[in-house]
């Protein structure tokens, strides 16, 4: 999938030619600078998608695409990845959104820890979703994906162990794991839940309450990372691992 890809809110009965405005329309054509005879990726985000060729650029934000294809459907993945993020201070939620887009995580479960200094309430949670949301909208764009991970509401750590009582692997990254990540046995279908602690790392009471839940504590390797860059390094580990890279 090399050519630059575009969200339309529908595929359904999408014509030989297809006209993309708005946003999507003036970034193809202001941003882009899509000319004729270049070729574009049309989808929903979800899986389906469908390949054009540029017709004419009109204005600053419409594009008109010809000779699309019929539509094509991305499978699911045998094993999907969800990653649970603690809520990161600053733009760091962000930047670890957009790294585990990039490298093709599913899912995307915010969560508030206990240590967590940045809180999400009112009015400001929602703007803060609505950021991690967005970014992995663009970025699934950016990295030609046109299956985009979805990012789920805000988890209480109670809701974060009934997600990892119904995942087929369950793992939190912690320094007191005493297997490495990179050679436990992984599930051939079904899904992967992987729990990324705050900077302060997770609670003794989190802990044991995931434990519980029947996930076990691994570690990466020998160094410390970031919260808001172990999901990303953790996520590549799994995706090499379960073919999806290969």
């Amino acid at each position: 999938m090399t050519a630059p890809v575009f969200v339309v809110d529908r595929l359904d009965g999408i014509g030989p030619e297809f006209v993309l405005d708005g946003p999507e329309g003036r970034h193809a054509v202001s941003v882009k600078r899509l000319r004729p005879g270049e070729d574009v990726v049309l989808t929903d985000g979800h899986g389906r998608w469908t390949e054009g060729v540029v017709k004419t650029a009109e204005g600053k934000d419409r594009l008109v695409v010809m000779d699309l294809e019929s539509l094509h459907e991305e499978p699911s993945p045998a094993v999907r990845i969800t990653v649970v993020q603690a809520l990161p201070k600053g733009d760091r939620g962000e930047l670890a959104v957009e790294t585990m887009t990039e490298v093709g995580v599913d899912a995307i479960v915010p969560w508030a820890a206990s240590r967590c200094i940045t809180q999400w309430k009112g009015d400001r949670g929602l703007k803060a979703l609505g950021k991690w949301r967005a970014t992995a909208r663009e970025a699934g764009k950016q990295s030609r994906r046109v299956r985009f991970p979805e990012v789920a509401d805000a988890a209480t750590t109670k809701q974060v162990a009934e997600l990892l009582a119904e995942a087929d692997l369950a793992a939190v990254l912690h320094e007191s794991g005493d297997e490495p990540l990179a050679t436990v046995d992984l599930p051939a279908e079904g899904r992967i839940v992987l729990v990324v602690g705050p900077e302060g790392g997770v609670s003794p009471e989190e802990l044991a309450l995931f434990g519980d839940a029947g996930a076990r504590a691994f570690r990466l390797g020998r160094t410390v990372l970031r919260t808001s860059t172990a999901g990303t390094a953790a996520a590549a580990l799994l995706l090499v691992r379960t073919g999806r890279w290969s």
